[in-house]
């Protein structure tokens, strides 16, 4: 036995790992680094000089090399039968596949010999199962599998990567190659992105007036709505003892802190003042902030104006009612374990449950807190629960309000989060809210915030008939437009059954075939770039997706060949008998074609004596 083909180049690198001799190769090297282990794990001693095909081995151990190469390649059979398996969902399609992948001449050649081909292929298509069996976890993202199938992708695209790449043409420069790498990345990824965001610019421009969406947005994007009560208006910047103060809570449509003269019925907490948060503006929003052991005239001059800052303890009185802002232990009327929020005290005067320590989100001890642009939350000294709106609407007894809670978890949520929105104070000068309107990429940001939020928030109404995803690929259910009864004009939305019918067949392949269609794009179109010379091996990778492809395609072609002849009671054996043909085809062209990869004898097949002579179906083929 000789080596054959490129044998002589790779056998010979692997030679060059035993013997620790340095080498170049356009490749890089874990190929031949691998093929030098399995060498010198067999015993081979790295003298055989490889240097011509042909040249007999004679004592020389290189079964070990071939035995490694051929395993690989074997591996390319469970690898995409399972890959098959999981994107398909289909036994029969992943046989198929399988069956022939077995049967295939070229494959058989291929890696049968010390190549770099089957080492390749292994970890490629270790690569494309890793990745699909990691998207089968994408529901139960972090667990130990879904981590195991991602790290194990990443590993098998560095051993693909660390055997062979092709970058086009090779003699390309690196400041070229860095020009192509920069001419996709503007194409691709920053002109999108300006046209994106040129998109939100003239949406903003344009919408420019105050409507019924204002109050899904924070009071600092309100205010640069032309009508909006925020709009061109002139309060003091920063908040001071004394104060008048709104304060709007941060979550998707949030509501301004509110309290009334009205109690909390028998049965839900304690029997005080209700405090809850409303939609619209109303005096009985008004708060005056006050030092939590300092009840003064803060309109008195001869007081000096003492600023809020972060980390101060303080309490909240109402301006209409006199009642402090008030928490205590008792369970909140709708949210279990949170609790209660009321109203409490006499003109301003309450207990040790009245006091809250004001932080700003992202700030340090001794920072002011700024009107419109700090975030704040108010922590209860006597509990270390946070004040926020749980977005669930009271019963008719709250006026259908928003319940305002106090919650013992700690985590930073919009809920938890308020700004200070109107600010009264006779003893600090006013500016204009246009300098506090937040930046272009303040109100983009914002605008996908809640844009997000809202897609997540979307519950359906009372009595809304709606339908689940999986409804959706068979034509469960249809939506009314209009009309219920027999005299109404009615309009129904279905999908044409027929159609849908075929869809669902075609799906899977749409689905799994889809991405195969994408990997063989992606080993094959590069090639028609390339100067490099080229030959028929490197089409391989490319073919395990074809081949993966053909088994789910006649597949989906023999299930609807069923649905097709479904009245027929000889409609089943249609699909049997489809794979049955696809698999005595591959078995009998393989018995056929078989002597190309183990090899043959005798007179050229353009001899009409040779036995090989009836099988070359085309001129260009050279056996």
């Amino acid at each position: 036995l000789a080596p054959y083909w490129d044998e002589t180049h790779f056998g010979k690198m692997g030679s060059y790992y035993i013997n620790r001799t340095f080498f170049f190769d356009v490749h890089p090297p874990l190929g031949k680094m691998l093929i030098g282990l399995a060498g010198y794990l067999s015993g081979y001693d790295g003298t055989f000089p490889f240097q011509k095909p042909g040249d007999k081995y004679e004592q020389h151990n290189y079964i070990g090399m071939r035995a490694f190469c051929a395993f690989l390649g074997s591996c390319l059979i469970p690898f995409c039968y399972l890959t098959v398996l999981e994107l398909s969902r289909s036994l029969p399609a992943a046989v198929i596949t399988a069956t022939i992948l077995i049967f295939d001449t070229g494959f058989i050649t291929i890696s049968q010999y010390i190549l770099l081909d089957p080492i390749l292929m292994f970890f490629l298509m270790g690569a494309v199962l890793s990745m699909v069996k990691y998207n089968s976890y994408s529901d139960r993202s972090f667990t130990a599998p879904w981590w195991f199938w991602l790290c194990l992708t990443g590993v098998n695209l560095a051993g693909a990567m660390g055997v062979k790449f092709l970058l086009g043409d090779l003699s390309l420069s690196l400041a070229t190659l860095g020009k192509h790498f920069l001419a996709r990345a503007l194409c691709l990824i920053v002109l999108p992105l300006v046209l994106y965001t040129a998109l939100f610019a003239v949406h903003f421009t344009v919408l420019n007036r105050s409507g019924p969406g204002d109050g899904f947005f924070s009071s600092g994007f309100q205010s640069r709505l032309i009508g909006n009560n925020l709009h061109n208006v002139s309060v003091p910047e920063y908040v001071a003892y004394g104060s008048v103060i709104t304060l709007k809570n941060l979550r998707m449509a949030g509501g301004y802190l509110h309290s009334h003269w009205h109690l909390y019925p028998e049965g839900v907490g304690a029997r005080q003042q209700q405090v809850t948060a409303y939609l619209h503006k109303d005096l009985n929003n008004l708060w005056i902030i006050r030092k939590h052991n300092l009840n003064r005239d803060y309109s008195d001059p001869s007081f000096p104006v003492e600023f809020v800052k972060h980390g101060d303890i303080i309490h909240l009185e109402h301006k209409e009612t006199s009642k402090n802002l008030h928490s205590h232990q008792h369970e909140a009327p709708l949210t279990r374990k949170h609790f209660q929020v009321t109203g409490y005290g006499i003109n301003g005067s309450g207990d040790s449950n009245d006091f809250w320590r004001i932080e700003v989100v992202g700030r340090k001890d001794g920072k002011r807190i700024k009107v419109l642009r700090s975030q704040i939350r108010l922590i209860h000294l006597a509990t270390t629960c946070i004040l926020g709106s749980t977005g669930k609407t009271l019963p008719k007894w709250g006026w259908e309000q928003v319940e305002v809670t106090c919650t013992p978890y700690q985590k930073e949520t919009p809920n938890t989060l308020w700004n200070i929105e109107d600010h009264i104070n006779s003893r600090l000068p006013n500016i204009s809210l246009d300098v506090l309107k937040p930046s272009f990429p303040e109100i983009l940001l914002e605008s996908h915030i809640v844009m997000i939020r809202g897609n997540s928030g979307l519950k359906p109404k009372e009595n809304e008939v709606t339908s689940k995803p999986w409804h959706w690929p068979i034509n469960y259910q249809g939506l009314r437009f209009s009309g219920v009864n027999e005299t109404d004009y009615r309009v129904y939305l279905l999908g044409n059954p027929v159609i849908i019918f075929v869809l669902k067949l075609a799906r899977v392949l749409l689905h799994g075939g889809g991405r195969i269609i994408l990997g063989w794009f992606l080993h094959y179109f590069p090639f028609f770039m390339m100067g490099r010379v080229l030959y028929f091996h490197h089409y391989f990778p490319a073919m395990l997706f074809s081949i993966m492809l053909t088994g789910i395609t006649w597949d989906v072609f023999l299930k609807f060949c069923v649905w097709f002849f479904s009245t027929s009671i000889q409609a089943r054996k249609i699909y049997d008998y489809g794979i049955a043909v696809l698999v005595v085809l591959s078995m009998y062209s393989f018995y056929l074609f078989h002597p190309l990869s183990y090899g043959m004898t005798g007179p050229l097949a353009s001899d009409p004596s040779s036995s090989m002579a009836g099988l070359k179906w085309l001129e260009t083929w050279e056996f």
